[in-house]
């Protein structure tokens, strides 16, 4: 086959970029990950017949190597990607929905999205040699769009996912995600981490979900609630949403990160729930542009704009704006609090406060916030509570 100049720089590139991932250290589970996680998790991800990925490039050509890379990762993930099929009862009418997950442990749980399961009147799991079982909901954390299913079926037919280490991600790797588009199982696309650290607000989802991983490895409807993996076919996220004018792929998808599932994941198992840390604030991250323009007292941190009645907050005394004031096209109620750092570590944003709070601390915790309040300087303790409930 005539293989054009395009496609062989591209391999080329790809080639460079796989053989700086396989020289890499190898990556460090999370020491939040729960004690229980199998032990067939830790072995080194393995071709069929048990040659380790590596040998996939000891070949002859760089082509040849990509493919037998990507051929391999494939043998060795699909048959831990599941296709999940979803009835949702609506009066006289019934509707069905697709999306994908993984299996999670021997013990036959699953990992999916709760946007996939969210209203399920019944659902259906496929696994790749076309064995069909119902599943139940163990658990959903709508505030990550986490959720564990759990199938009964024979443990030889589990094969559960190899976890990495979403903290070791850097924008360049490469991004793998199988799932099943548009119900087409068994799909597996191809592309790089775009970003990492994002900070998103799913939807109308109330509260952000930290760290998320940004790829433009081509995810579309269906793929929600699959692996995104990397060189070594170890899954670093779970696909949940992407950005996109017409509901297709636009090479703007993001992935929960799996150090988020190690987290989540074991609690509800546990006990179907997981409880977030609660501040109890709306803010606005502030630029030294925008300090600049609202004569803030610093060029950086998290400004108070709300606080919710009842919270941590209020009964810790932060105050929220008062004085709305217009900036870049939005009106914003200022004279609150601004807080530059939490437990002695700077805040310089919102979402740095977001991601420590989440990803640091639970609840119960006091954390002390370091404010700014009139320009002066003063630290506030607060102690932490349970996130209300964001499921409708």
């Amino acid at each position: 086959m005539r293989i054009s100049r395009w496609i062989r720089g591209f391999t080329l590139a790809l080639l460079i970029l796989l053989t700086a991932c396989q020289a890499a250290p190898a990556s460090v589970i999370s020491p939040r990950a729960p004690t229980s996680v199998p032990e067939t998790r830790s072995p080194a991800p393995a071709m069929a017949g048990g040659t380790p990925l590596l040998a996939a490039l000891q070949t002859n050509s760089p082509l040849e190597a990509l493919e037998r890379q990507l051929e391999a990762i494939y043998q060795q993930v699909n048959p831990s990607v599941v296709h999940i099929r979803v009835r949702s009862d609506q009066g006289v009418l019934s509707r069905e929905s697709t999306g994908s997950g993984f299996v999670y442990d021997r013990e036959g749980h699953i990992v999916t999205n709760h946007h996939v399961v969210e209203g399920a009147a019944s659902i259906v799991v496929t696994f790749s040699d076309g064995t069909e079982a119902p599943a139940r909901v163990v658990g959903t954390d709508p505030d990550t769009d986490l959720a564990v299913l759990r199938v009964d079926v024979p443990t030889a037919q589990l094969r559960p996912a190899v976890l990495g280490d979403s903290g070791a991600v850097q924008p360049g790797q490469l991004a793998i995600a199988i799932g099943n588009p548009f119900g087409l199982e068994g799909t597996m696309t191809l592309g790089i981490v775009s970003a990492v650290g994002r900070v998103i607000r799913p939807g109308a989802q109330p509260f952000s979900i930290p760290n998320m991983i940004q790829t433009d490895a081509p995810i579309n409807p269906g793929n929600s609630g699959g692996p995104l993996l990397d060189s070594q076919g170890r899954v670093i996220g779970v696909n949940t949403l992407i950005f996109s004018s017409s509901g297709t792929s636009s090479g703007v998808g993001f992935a929960i990160p799996v150090n988020t599932v190690k987290r989540v994941v074991p609690a509800l198992i546990a006990r179907g729930r997981y409880e977030h840390p609660w501040l109890g604030i709306s803010g606005f991250s502030v630029t030294p542009l925008a300090a600049q323009a609202l004569g803030l007292p610093a060029e950086h941190g998290a400004l108070i704009l709300e606080v919710a009645p009842g919270s941590p907050a209020a009964q810790a005394g932060l105050r929220g704006g008062a004085r709305p004031v217009t900036y870049a096209g939005q009106t914003l109620p200022l004279g609150g609090d601004l807080i530059t750092a939490i437990d002695g570590r700077a805040v310089r944003s919102m979402e740095d406060l977001i991601t420590y709070l989440e990803e640091e601390r639970k609840p119960g915790d006091e954390v002390t916030l370091s404010i700014l309040r009139d320009g002066k300087p003063q630290e506030v303790r607060v102690r932490l509570a349970p996130r209300p409930s964001s499921s409708s």
